[in-house]
């Protein structure tokens, strides 16, 4: 096992803070999501499940609750982002119901997104609502977050049905941290991941592979993530977005970084998977495991069951295409749960074989116009 220590970091040291209890917050009008209930009537008989047209099964949808977030990160949005206004935001509870319908037809994971989905005020209550399916179509309800607001929502997180969480962190250096993201404290991030860590949840660590900027830091983060039993997924960059730098300058291949880690860990083939796009390996060093995202060196667009959906019910098929379907108007022109789901079915029938990203020098244009942060990470 490499030499990397953790003392040369903020993260020296960290452990679970002791977190207040969570006080209720004022009411607006997202709270008119319906009210968890204590018991739900038995499921109905299910309906013919999403097939798109190439044979795959969609059961996976990622939905970002808001495209604001309280961080910059450089590869995601400019700093000067301008964000969408609230009426062409979903409310939480046309949220609620366009969820409810894909789990009527057969998705049975949801992973709640951003922008930073935890700064959305009272987005505890979709998530309790939406807790209250699972074993009730919904098999697994989980989060991807930056963790600079799960030291407040942790223990709320676990008791609605949350038994995962993702959290993106690029570095394990303080200054670093503080460049990448252009504002933001690690302290912050570091004691919302050992919350959750306290309240039960399972953590993995996702971080972007950035060529000169953590190219070196990922023997010490595989370290680290082993240390206090977290997993870790390295992605590549994505070509989404205008952003204030040079994605060609940004790129790292992680089969790259895969071979340079062998040089020094035990990585195993394994069969774990979580439902998305990772590849994994057990780490023998360590016990626990990396993955990795390769949207670039090796898309992972033959076995897609996801779509995903903006806050304002926009519906991308493909990741990495434009063609979308507006579920903001349907819900909004009244449409029944019949409606809903035709407009649903209509859409996966949409869904393209695959994407086509490309970080080349010959063009400076991204292979899609929207940020990461609208679409959803």
């Amino acid at each position: 096992m490499p030499d990397c220590h953790s003392s040369a970091t903020a993260a020296e040291g960290r452990r679970a803070p002791r977190r207040p209890g969570l006080a209720a917050g004022p009411a607006n009008d997202d709270t008119r999501v319906v009210q968890t209930q204590t018991s739900l009537q038995a499921p109905l008989p299910a309906a013919r499940p999403l097939i798109d047209p190439f044979g795959r099964a969609i059961t996976y949808l990622r939905v970002s609750v808001t495209d604001r977030c309280d961080l910059r990160c450089a590869y995601c949005m400019a700093e000067d982002m301008t964000f969408l206004p609230k009426s062409e935001i979903l409310s939480l509870e046309e949220l609620n119901r366009l969820c409810g319908a894909f789990i009527r037809l057969g998705t049975v994971k949801i992973r709640l997104t951003g922008g930073e989905p935890l700064v959305r005020r009272d987005v505890m209550t979709l998530v309790r609502n939406l807790g209250a399916r699972l074993s009730h179509g919904l098999s697994e309800l989980t989060l991807t977050t930056n963790g600079t607001q799960l030291a407040k929502h942790a223990e709320a997180l676990h008791a609605a049905g949350v038994r995962r969480v993702n959290v993106s962190l690029d570095t394990l250096d303080a200054a670093k941290f503080a460049a990448v993201t252009r504002w933001g404290k690690i302290e912050k991030t570091l004691d919302g991941i050992f919350a959750a860590k306290a309240a039960g949840l399972a953590v993995k660590i996702n971080a972007v592979a950035l060529k000169g900027f953590n190219e070196t830091e990922f023997d010490s983060m595989l370290a680290w993530c082993g240390e206090h039993g977290f997993d870790l997924c390295l992605i590549e960059t994505m070509p989404m977005g205008e952003i204030d730098g040079d994605r060609t300058d940004q790129y790292l291949p992680l089969s790259l970084v895969r071979s340079r880690l062998r040089q020094h860990w035990t990585l195993r083939d394994t069969d774990y998977a979580t439902g998305g796009p990772a590849r994994y390996y057990d780490v023998a060093e360590t016990g626990r495991r990396i993955g990795f995202i390769t949207p670039l060196t090796h898309n992972f667009c033959e076995s897609c069951n996801r779509v995903r959906l903006t806050c304002t019910g926009t519906l991308y098929m493909c990741l990495g295409q434009d063609d979308a379907a507006d579920f903001r108007r349907v819900l909004r022109a009244g449409a029944d749960d019949d409606g809903l789901d035709a407009a649903i079915r209509e859409a996966i029938s949409r869904k393209p074989k695959g994407h086509d990203f490309v970080i080349d020098r010959r063009s400076d244009r991204p292979a899609v116009a929207r940020h990461m942060s609208v679409t959803g990470g």
